[in-house]
């Protein structure tokens, strides 16, 4: 395993930001090679302590000559958000210099070519990290983006390219749904790691080989050694599936059971009323049609000062939010109809 350092130059004078890259050179040149990041949204860990628990696993079948691809780990992706902190209170998603979202603005290049990425000399250094962490992911034919929601399952963002075809990497981390998706117009890190693809011709795309996607591990304040460890397994597990590693007494056999919907299905459920939210249901829970999903107290203690919010279709839940304060017009969940959204949104579901 090599390491080596990578430094982001900041927007003023003295200030850069680095962050680790680790590397395992594989030995196999036909092999599928892997890319695995977390912590873009530089508050969500769950991604960040099963890549610990992974390392371990990996270095020991580079002892052992297991390695085939080579395989890229940036276990915290963003430097520039795990410093932001505003009167105490950690900022890790959006870039307080420009207000952009550290997972949107990725170049959607026309192919898989790192000349094509734009210069960003003049640009912002979140325009730079962003720039880099695409540059050290292309090429690869495994890209793992690992995130968390506030409270939920663990669920796989796919293309619609990669479905099924990528019902062994769900089934190896035992996820418990997929979203799938067909359009990024934000420029996420996942869209900007397979819409390259989607402009080639099919023997260069390899979508047979291919896997792009965001992982949802759950909530933020999952971070958990058991569930690193649970975790690091499923990653594991795709990696061998995938031949990246050798590993003939892990069985990596088995269909994916969990959850499969397309986007459009999901109700975000905007809160019609600010105030204190008292939650009827749990993600994983399966709702009717007109079920309860959560109270809005909005006026305590007075007549009328509940607004109750029911469930447009039947459907599972899949996420909730982890606060319990709500503005007018903030998303309470997600729910997983059983058909379209009547609201259904295209493109990235949150800001």
């Amino acid at each position: 395993m090599q390491k080596s350092i990578e430094r982001i130059a900041g927007d003023s004078e003295g200030v850069s930001y680095e962050f680790p890259v680790f590397r395992f050179g594989g030995t196999d040149k036909a092999a599928s090679s892997a890319y695995l990041q977390a912590a873009l949204h530089a508050g969500e860990l769950p991604g960040v302590v099963s890549i610990d628990a992974l390392m371990p696993m990996l270095e020991k079948a580079e002892a052992e000559g297991r390695i085939k691809g080579n395989i890229t780990i940036v276990p915290q992706a963003n430097p520039i958000g795990r410093a932001q902190y505003h009167f105490g209170e950690h900022q890790g998603r959006f870039h307080l210099g420009t207000r952009t979202n550290f997972n949107r603005g990725f170049p959607l290049l026309a192919a898989p070519d790192v000349e094509l990425l734009p210069d960003t000399t003049l640009g912002t250094a979140d325009q730079r990290l962003k720039s880099r962490l695409l540059q050290l992911s292309i090429g690869h034919d495994i890209v793992l983006d690992l995130h968390c929601d506030d409270e939920g399952l663990a669920y796989l963002y796919v293309h619609t390219s990669l479905w099924p075809a990528m019902a062994d990497c769900a089934a190896a981390m035992g996820v418990d749904a997929v979203v799938l998706w067909d359009e990024d117009t934000d420029g996420t890190f996942e869209g900007a790691s397979i819409t390259p693809y989607l402009k080639v011709p099919a023997e260069v795309a390899r979508f047979d080989r291919r896997v792009a996607t965001t992982v949802e591990y759950r909530g933020i304040l999952d971070v958990d050694g058991a569930l690193a460890g649970a975790d690091a397994e499923g990653l594991y597990r795709l990696l061998v599936a995938r031949g990246v590693v050798l590993d003939q007494a892990l069985s990596t056999s088995g269909s994916f059971a969990g959850l499969v919907a397309p986007l459009e299905n999901i109700d975000m459920m905007p809160a019609p009323r600010a105030g204190a939210v008292l939650y009827k249901v749990k993600p994983g829970d399966r709702v009717a049609k007109g079920a309860l999903l959560a109270t809005i107290v909005h006026a305590p203690g007075e007549a009328g000062g509940r607004t109750q919010v029911f469930a447009p279709q039947a459907g599972i839940i899949l996420t909730r939010r982890s606060r319990r304060i709500i503005r007018a017009g903030e998303d309470l969940l997600k729910l997983v109809g059983d058909s379209k959204s009547a609201d259904a949104r295209s493109g990235t579901l949150e800001d």
